[in-house]
């Protein structure tokens, strides 16, 4: 996650270059009647030598924008009197360059020029306009900040938000691994105590290719359900040289649950859980059958185990690994609108997901 980045990053030049001109170019067209009514004479060089000092103007904006962005991060109280005080340097400096460049317009253009620049009046009244619409224009550099900062601080929200969920979706899928290869390794290891070494290194082969598959899934992201399904295969595969004929497995995806993205290794637990409750105590052939479609806009997946023995009682309270495992990583992707059911009839066990609001690959 990246760190919050500094306030003088959202103060921006390209922003302020932007608002000044547009401040300006408004500020000019506003004003420009009572310019040309002050040339009667059509004497349209002073004109335009007057209205080219709106260039000016922009430029001593800029630089109260050096000294804004240089004040940022400073006591509020310090600023505030920092920055009023450049607005006032600035205005007499606008001022002075009026005077100044009236004089030298005057020598070459014209004594009407020249009377109107020395009238202290008028000057006056035109620096006081000066203070106000420079103080506007670093009232717009503020809005632009706290508009840049708002951003970027929504921005590092969401993205510590998505680091964090990340991380617990890798943490949820660390805490799976471990907990099916213990059960796996388990396996094997009772396999070749019972002598039935084809089976084990079949089984350990099947392992192998099971992980180099698992190990291409990212954690954190979503995958089509026919994926998923695939993968699951794999796994009962695996339970399938342990336990041969007493282990039937039935899939049915309709077309558009398979395209649906779910959660990589979303149902594998729950299959495990059909494993270890009903395959394992069982002397009889037992189905696992697993249905996915979507029902109302809303998808369905159901994990059903056949033979769940009367005296087993399966923890069904979201405290063992696999349910939890899911309830968490539904939670942490969907949040609250998806959820994790499981039922008891007779020996049959049903878990169902129902993820709302389906999401389809492109």
């Amino acid at each position: 996650m990246a760190f919050m980045p500094s306030a003088k990053s959202d103060a921006r030049w390209r922003d302020a270059i932007v608002l000044t001109v547009a401040l300006w170019a408004f500020a000019m067209l506003a004003a420009l009647p009572y310019v040309i009514a002050r040339y009667p004479s059509g004497d349209w060089v002073s004109l335009a030598l007057d209205i080219s000092t709106v260039f000016v103007s922009i430029s001593l904006a800029l630089l109260l924008f050096a000294c804004f962005r240089a004040t940022v991060g400073w006591p509020d109280p310090v600023r505030v009197l920092t920055m009023g005080s450049a607005v006032v340097v600035v205005a007499l400096a606008q001022m002075a360059f009026d005077v100044l460049y009236s004089a030298l317009v005057a020598s070459n253009v014209g004594e009407f020029f020249a009377h109107w620049r020395t009238d202290f009046k008028e000057v006056y009244q035109r620096g006081f306009r000066y203070f106000l619409v420079y103080a506007g224009n670093v009232a717009l550099f503020q809005l632009a900040f706290v508009h840049r900062r708002s951003l970027t601080s929504e921005r590092q929200l969401t993205d510590a938000r998505a680091a964090a969920q990340h991380a617990q979706l890798e943490a949820l899928r660390y805490q799976l691994n471990p907990h099916f290869l213990f059960n796996t390794l388990n396996s094997i290891s009772s396999l070749i105590v019972t002598r039935r070494n084809e089976d084990a290194e079949q089984m350990t082969n099947k392992l192998s290719s099971f992980l180099r598959a698992s190990l291409t899934c990212n954690p954190a992201g979503l995958v089509p359900l026919e994926e998923e399904l695939a993968l699951t295969e794999e796994y009962l595969d695996i339970e399938g040289v342990r336990f041969g004929k007493r282990l039937n497995v039935e899939i049915e995806c309709a077309s558009d649950a398979g395209n649906a993205l779910v959660p990589g290794f979303l149902v594998q637990p729950l299959v495990e859980n059909a494993i270890k409750h009903g395959v394992a105590p069982s002397r009889e052939p037992v189905t696992i059958r697993i249905e996915a479609e979507i029902v109302d806009g809303q998808l369905c997946i159901s994990i059903e185990n056949d033979a769940l023995p009367e005296g087993e009682k399966l923890v069904v309270g979201g405290t063992g690994v696999g349910l939890m495992n899911v309830r968490r990583r539904l939670q942490a992707v969907f949040g609250e609108a998806a959820s994790l059911t499981t039922e008891r009839t007779g020996k049959t066990y049903v878990a169902t997901i129902c993820i709302p609001g389906v999401q389809a690959r492109c």
